[in-house]
């Protein structure tokens, strides 16, 4: 019996079931309506599995990769069950399609590993395919999915480690990381197979003592792990700069530097990129937070190694009756000059010293094995103390201290000392002993509350305590120091 349905007239409008299941109804009794149900339920069964017999074969062929839905919004995503293990136990796998079913996405994530809460220095590390133009202080981690990056898209940074110095950042050059597509970023025109170390000598560079705290010690820092196999990319370059420390250069990279200011129509490309130097302590190093656990005894071995300095370890007098301990005085001419320096001289050779006046020479590779020589470096606090870097193991530094530079005296040449196995004291003037007293009243707050001349900003302190304060030593009282250092140098 054919039932022929799709000219009568269905009625939607009435509560309950349509017309056209009271007519399927009459049609057949309800022994026949069951009896065509499980026919059809059958027919559904044979249907789905000859489709999947046949195509079986083409769906096991679709590429699979196990990703996170989530990381892939944008492209069309297919389900599949895996009956094939042992088990028959179904596992729902992932499978990527773009174009046709045969092309495999390939993933691509760049992760920025950056360090942004060290008080010193900013620095990112990024491993992909980084690309640099100089010219445009523009620095590009390429991806071919864009949809696939991780974190932001661009950010920037200063690679100078003096990051909460705003006077010292206002002379370096600011660098922008960008992530693109390849087809937004520049083509390569330099293609390099070594990491890159992007930094600047910009900031307080030369200044002798910033040269090592702010640059020379995290350059070794972050650099030394890669044994000369890493280019270095320099923004704010000062020619003398690099022809002063070539020395150390050259023997932290085997390339010739590149100035990424002035290289206007390259981009160099490279697998791996550190923007900014790592850095922790002031003219030393930490090293739970250097890579491989470098010291600062490691810098002062890298330094003996560098400028081939002979004296491995200071005098001890026990063993060398017949011989003189050295002692260099650094020698000033502009501020905190030691006025008396020839009257404390000829006192130490009266002790027994062996005893030279020299300021320090410009010229780092003549100078560095004449301060090794020595087993005892003193001066006023200032940047010619920067070469206790080259003295022997257990060596001694005297540092003269002015009024109001205790603690800068303590963290910029202290603590480093004592890091570099050497031995420290220190000599903290009277006001007696400060030209200041010439310059200000006896109860004036300059001589009891540095601190609060200190609130009225750093450049009205480097005035007083730096700039205007000279030393004249009392001659007597500093001779216990000097007695103090010979008791070292017999144990």
């Amino acid at each position: 019996m054919a039932l022929q349905v799709k000219d009568l007239p269905i009625d939607v409008t009435k509560g309950g079931k349509s017309s056209y299941d009271t007519i399927f109804a009459k049609s057949f009794s309800r022994y026949e309506q069951k009896k065509f149900g499980y026919g059809a339920l059958v027919g559904c069964f044979i249907i789905t599995f000859s489709f999947f017999t046949i195509l079986k074969p083409h769906l096991s062929s679709l590429p699979i990769l196990n990703l996170k839905p989530s990381m892939i919004p944008a492209l069309p995503m297919l389900v599949k069950e895996d009956t094939s293990n042992s088990q028959q136990m179904a596992t729902t796998k992932i499978s990527v399609l773009e174009g046709v079913a045969d092309r495999k996405v390939k993933q691509e994530i760049i992760k920025p590993i950056c360090n942004i809460l060290d008080p010193r220095s900013d620095s990112c590390e990024v491993k992909g395919e980084i690309r640099i133009h100089g010219n445009s202080s523009t620095i590009f981690a390429v991806s071919s999915q864009m949809n696939s990056l991780e974190g932001n898209g661009s950010w920037a940074i200063r690679p100078y480690a003096r990051k909460g110095d705003n006077i010292a950042m206002t002379h370096v050059r600011e660098l922008s990381v960008k992530t693109f597509g390849r087809e937004g970023a520049p083509r390569c025109t330099v293609n390099h197979s070594v990491p890159a170390i992007v930094f600047s000598i910009g900031g307080y560079s030369g200044n002798y003592f910033h040269d090592f705290s702010d640059v020379l010690i995290p350059l070794f820092v972050t650099s030394h792990q890669f044994n000369g196999e890493v280019q270095f990319l320099i923004t704010d370059l000062r020619s003398y700069w690099i022809d002063k420390y070539q020395t150390i250069l050259k023997q932290l990279s085997r390339f010739d530097v590149i100035d990424i200011d002035r290289d206007h129509d390259s981009v160099h490309c490279f697998p791996h990129v550190i923007m900014g130097l790592k850095a922790s302590k002031e003219f030393s190093i930490d090293p739970s937070k250097s890579p491989n656990g470098y010291s600062m005894t490691d810098f002062g071995q890298f330094l003996r190694r560098t400028y081939s300095l002979k004296k491995a370890t200071a005098i001890k007098i026990s063993d060398h009756i017949d011989r003189k301990p050295r002692l260099l005085i650094i020698s000033r001419k502009k501020s905190r000059l030691l006025a008396n320096e020839g009257e404390v001289a000829e006192m130490a050779r009266s002790l027994g010293y062996e005893v030279v006046v020299d300021e320090a020479m410009p010229d780092v590779s003549k100078f560095a094995p004449v301060v090794n020589s020595f087993d005892v470096l003193m001066g006023v606090h200032g940047a010619g103390l920067t070469n206790l870097a080259f003295l022997p193991a257990k060596a001694i530094v005297i540092q003269i201290v002015p009024l109001g530079l205790d603690r800068l005296a303590m963290d910029d040449f202290g603590k480093p000392s004592m890091d570099l196995n050497l031995r420290y004291l220190e000599y903290k003037i009277k006001k007696e002993e400060s030209s200041l007293l010439q310059q200000y009243p006896i109860n004036h707050a300059v001589f009891g509350d540095s601190g609060s001349i200190k609130n009225q900003g750093w450049l009205h302190f480097r005035s007083i305590y730096l700039d205007k304060q000279d030393v004249k030593l009392d001659v007597n009282r500093f001779r216990s120091t000097l007695l103090e250092a010979l008791e070292l140098l017999n144990h």
